[in-house]
């Protein structure tokens, strides 16, 4: 049996995003930092991100500093970002009806009326390669640290599928921006999830924002 060793994956939602869909906003960018200063001493790889503005330079925010607490210890190798197509925004799977809990079906199903056929189709395939991508225990003898920085529905879709959830649970599993997630696949364990929405990094003014006020703890 080929040797592997531990993954571990650290998700985050982009910081606040500008409303006109153009980067980050002033407190995004910060978000952003503070996130990148708390993972300045893990031995991060690699960095991924969706495409999307907002993910792009939040990626960016967070290496930057990735980088400048490896120059602090004397370390000279760069983190750079790189672009991920299925860690992008997208639905990564739509339940029908007898799928869902009948006391939720109705708010769940207008959720997800929106989307076109086309991206009703698009997005699953994007999740089964975001999990192909990034999930499971990796080849080799050494444990490797991977950030990506992604959207809520991917971080949704990835923890449920870190518990073998039903598809449908991806539903209700929100993600603040630029809060924590850390899923630890080791070879022969179940995967687990070490931290889910984690937002110690930030001050209280920059927490809970990408959700609504009824959903601020």
């Amino acid at each position: 049996m080929a040797e592997s060793a531990t993954r571990y994956l650290y998700l985050t939602r982009h910081g606040e995003a500008a409303p006109d869909g153009s980067g980050l906003t002033a407190d995004g960018r910060w978000q952003a930092v503070l996130l990148g200063r708390r993972l300045a001493d893990r031995p991060i790889s690699a960095v991924h991100h969706g495409p999307l503005p907002r993910a792009a330079q939040s990626a960016r925010l967070i290496a930057e500093q990735l980088t400048a607490g490896r120059a602090a210890s004397g370390q000279l190798d760069r983190v750079s970002p790189t672009v991920r197509e299925e860690a992008g925004d997208y639905l990564p799977y739509v339940p029908s009806r007898p799928e869902l809990p009948a006391d939720s079906a109705d708010f769940l199903l207008d959720f997800l009326a929106q989307p076109t056929a086309e991206e009703r189709t698009r997005g699953p395939e994007l999740a089964r390669r975001a999990v192909r991508r990034f999930t499971g225990p990796v080849p080799g003898g050494a444990d490797r640290h991977e950030l990506v920085v992604t959207h809520a529905f991917l971080i949704g879709w990835l923890v449920r599928h870190a518990l073998d959830a039903p598809p449908w649970r991806w539903l209700g599993l929100n993600s603040g921006n630029a809060a924590l997630t850390v899923i630890r696949y080791a070879p022969g364990r179940p995967s687990a999830v070490l931290l889910h929405n984690d937002m110690r990094h930030l001050p209280d003014e920059l927490r809970w924002t990408g959700f609504s006020p009824e959903l601020r703890c």
